[in-house]
């Protein structure tokens, strides 16, 4: 979970509201020198939460545009003009750690694990683990990779080898950012993985594990669309 940090905020009183500590949440935001110093408007990330799907659907209202023509014969992570990087579809990436655990996947010492960050909490590994598959994709550099979600999109944006589409016009390999509760910063990231019975499938780092810890996963989801970063080269 992403939390904005407000004027005023000190470290401690973020860490006793969000349950968790000062130390911990120093892990989780290495950008944070010092634990007495800490800037208004910065985003940071509070470890031991989840930032994604869970077993529960979302209740929340849906923004998913309607099928494409074609949705209703298209299959779960169909090429049809992926995302493709210099090495590869991100999709085709994350779909090699499908129903592994975030918090083992990032002790590999190879591909996307060794690319992922190990001091992120194992309930909030959505936007490093779509990080690192971008980043064997060759779609991003390292100083790009983002364990905040809506760091990841400010610099996708900010990319020239990546634009905006509608979900509609999504590729499989393409980065979808969801809005999954009332707060700003309660969002998710996901890669696309095609459409199934004319809904959109989504592959990703989700709250999937008895204790809410994350699993890579494949799945379906009504949250509204944030955005959707489709990689152009």
């Amino acid at each position: 979970m992403d939390y904005r940090i407000k004027s005023g905020d000190t470290l401690s009183q973020i860490a006793k509201t969000h349950h968790t500590s000062v130390s911990a949440l120093m892990k989780a935001n290495k950008s944070i020198k010092d634990a007495n110093v800490i800037q208004a408007g910065k985003s940071l990330n509070i470890p031991g939460k989840r930032d994604g799907f869970d077993d529960k659907p979302t209740r929340a209202r849906s923004s998913r545009p309607s099928a494409r023509p074609d949705a209703k014969s298209a299959t779960s992570g169909a090429d049809s003009g992926g995302a493709k990087g210099v090495k590869g579809n991100p999709l085709d990436i994350a779909k090699k750690h499908l129903n592994k655990n975030a918090g083992s996947l990032k002790l590999e010492k190879k591909g996307v694990g060794a690319d992922m960050d190990d001091n992120v909490g194992n309930k909030v590994n959505c936007a490093n683990f779509v990080s690192a598959c971008l980043e064997q994709a060759g779609q991003i550099k390292n100083s790009q990779h983002s364990n905040l979600v809506r760091g990841l999109q400010n610099n996708l944006d900010k990319d020239k080898n990546f634009k905006r589409v509608s979900l509609k016009d999504a590729k499989p390999g393409d980065v979808v950012s969801l809005k999954t509760g009332p707060g700003v910063d309660d969002r998710h990231v996901v890669i696309f993985a095609g459409w199934k019975n004319g809904k959109a499938e989504f592959i990703g780092s989700n709250n999937r594990n008895p204790d809410r810890t994350q699993r890579i996963t494949m799945t379906m989801s009504n949250a509204p669309v944030l955005s959707v970063h489709h990689y152009v080269g």
